[in-house]
């Protein structure tokens, strides 16, 4: 993930606005019960990566360390009335559309708002920012619905 991140997705900037980040995945993709103290770690690991191939001191490091950090609370607020099954992966084909869509859609907007608004790190360009996070964002949650799908088949 990280490779198609830095390779292809890196390459890939539609009018300066939109920034595709595939390598969140990795994060949503994790089992339900992993725990925390591995959680934040794996968050920083895969986001410092990021930051040493797109040389960006600490800002994907600092999103991806914010998503892992939240994910506990994000799954809370959207379980299902009967729990997680502790052998399940968040995926399409184990958990469905819905619940999937608005699992990616809550965590990819929080990553990217944090990314993003850590960036420019000024409130002047607040409207400017907050489109970019949003088309990125939408193009972001595109990529993972594909991904999952052709990846994350029954």
């Amino acid at each position: 993930m990280v490779l198609v991140q830095v390779w292809i997705l890196n390459n890939i900037q539609l009018s300066g606005y939109i920034n595709p980040y595939l390598y969140i995945m990795f994060l949503l993709v994790l089992p339900f019960e992993i725990s925390f103290w591995i959680l934040i770690p794996a968050g920083f690991l895969l986001g410092i990566t990021i930051d040493m191939f797109m040389h960006t001191p600490g800002l994907h490091a600092a999103a991806t360390v914010f998503a892992a950090f939240v994910r506990p609370g994000v799954l809370s607020l959207i379980a299902p009335g009967d729990g997680y099954d502790s052998s399940q992966r968040p995926h399409i084909s184990t958990m469905g559309l819905g619940w999937y869509l608005r699992y990616v859609v809550i965590m990819v907007l929080l990553h990217h708002m944090v990314l993003f608004y850590l960036e420019v790190f000024r409130l002047t360009d607040f409207f400017y920012t907050l489109v970019r996070v949003l088309l990125s964002t939408l193009l972001t949650i595109l990529l993972i619905l594909i991904t999952d799908t052709l990846v994350y088949r029954k």
